[in-house]
């Protein structure tokens, strides 16, 4: 299962290696092409901890690079902090990091923060972020692409990308703070994670018989016995709003932003990513009187390279993975409607613009891509020009299946009939959406199908 899944997923390079077992330093040296950054860590200490930070120095250069300002110089480096992060990534050979300026900083043109991430750049990141800012998604990460230079090694290309925070300039919600214990204040300013892997800082509950819902918070961090018990009962009652056996009551609403939930998912099909729903999955409630859940931001996207048949969600199940919520959401009406207003907004015009836009980010990486497959001894045939066609042919398949099975609100109010003299040719859905034959009309329909309820031409038809 494991050898069948990784087939069929979009990789940019050769597989990850053991941790353990990292290629030895070469005199590969930086490409020229893009700006520096140079990192020194206190002595020289190598980076083994994905918890504690070590002090370290930087500045960056940005070379011939004239839209981006230069920061400290090796002369007179600047403090920050660094360590490990990820998951599944920490155990490659190439490293993913957390850094930590000592103050603010714009940058290469991003918003003042403290809080970046250096990540191994893929093709995915560049489509996914980039439709999440297409698809005006509350709030997107932003990245720009580097090459980096740890302690006198060069260690390759690198994206530098804004981490999930609460921010101004980041997830723009109040943030409620650690130990607070006014019921008034608790059930605002959350920033959540429905989350794959057991970490510190997380509930769990069940979900369905099936499986359990793994919550890890974020912010606030450090959770009173109150805070601690909100949340439990608060994704309890979501859960079972959710899960509902009636798919036209609108209590699930009451929790969620129904429209960020229809975006979030239509960029899930879109990538056809299946962590969708199974992990990296961001939630964020700010204060107000309607406060709602909102789904996102977007984080760790990756993409099948396949010929869509189903929905995504329906193909974790298959190979395994937990799709939380969306299986029961898609069957509630408002939902699916929603999805199709979204849809109607950005299909065809704003999803067009994400081609262009990956040859914009990623051909101008040919030099420091073919620097990085040789440092770290990967395949030197993925170019970025294959890496840029493979994901946008990947894309182009995914949008046009998508819009050729937008999910069917089954409650739609329209009367229900047992037989029709409407002659004209009809495509049959079943209640998930899936078009299950074409018909020259609609009494060849029904006389070809098995006893049941369908849709067709957009109406609920149970045939006897």
């Amino acid at each position: 299962m494991t050898l069948l899944i990784a087939t069929m997923l979009l990789v940019s390079c050769a597989d990850e290696i053991d941790a353990g077992v990292q290629p030895p330093s070469t005199a590969v040296t930086i490409s020229g092409t893009l700006p520096v950054m140079y990192i020194e860590t206190e002595n020289r200490t190598p980076i083994t901890s994905k918890t504690e930070y070590l002090d370290a120095k930087y500045w960056l250069d940005p070379l011939e690079n004239s839209e981006y300002d230069a920061l400290g110089s090796e002369s007179e480096p600047l403090p920050m902090q660094i360590r490990g992060r990820g998951h599944s990534s920490w155990k490659g050979a190439k490293k993913p990091y957390k850094i930590k300026f000592a103050k603010k900083t714009s940058v290469m043109g991003m918003p003042k923060n403290k809080h970046f991430a250096l990540l191994k750049p893929t093709e995915n990141t560049v489509a996914g972020l980039q439709l999440g800012q297409l698809m005006n998604m509350a709030w997107t990460p932003s990245f720009r692409s580097v090459e980096v230079v740890l302690n006198g090694d060069y260690i390759g290309l690198y994206f530098l990308t804004e981490t999930i925070r609460i921010d101004e300039n980041r997830v723009n919600i109040y943030e409620q703070k650690d130990q607070e214990t006014d019921p008034n204040i608790i059930p605002y300013g959350w920033l959540v994670e429905v989350d794959n892997y057991h970490d510190e800082c997380q509930i769990t509950i069940p979900e369905c018989r099936r499986w359990n819902l793994t919550l890890r918070y974020h912010s606030p961090e450090d959770l009173s016995s109150d805070q601690l018990q909100w949340l439990t009962n608060e994704f309890k009652a979501i859960n079972s709003a959710i899960y509902s056996t009636d798919k036209t009551s609108t209590t699930w609403e009451e929790y969620f932003d129904v429209e960020s939930m229809a975006r979030f998912f239509i960029l899930q099909e879109v990538m056809d990513n299946p962590d969708g729903f199974h992990g990296s999955f961001y939630l964020h409630k700010d204060m107000g009187d309607n406060a709602k859940w909102v789904a996102g931001p977007i984080w760790d996207l990756v993409c099948y390279n396949r010929d869509k048949t189903d929905y995504t969600f329906r193909m974790k199940v298959h190979y395994g993975f937990t799709p939380h919520w969306i299986g029961e959401i898609i069957q509630y009406g408002i939902f699916c409607d929603a999805v199709k207003d979204v849809w109607h907004e950005i299909y065809p015009s704003r999803l067009s613009e994400i081609y262009g836009t990956i040859d914009d980010i990623v051909l101008p990486l040919a030099s420091a891509w073919e620097k990085d497959c040789e440092r770290w001894n990967e395949d030197p045939t993925q170019t970025a020009q294959l890496r840029a066609d493979r994901i946008k042919n990947a894309l182009r398949k995914n949008i046009e299946w998508f819009n050729n099975h937008l999910p069917v609100n089954q409650y739609a109010s329209s009367p229900q009939i047992t037989g029709t003299t409407n002659d004209e040719p009809v495509k049959v859905f079943n209640l998930q959406g899936i078009c299950i034959g074409v018909y020259e009309n609609e009494s060849q329909a029904q006389n070809d199908l098995d006893s049941g309820i369908y849709i067709i031409n957009g109406k609920k038809v149970k045939i006897f």
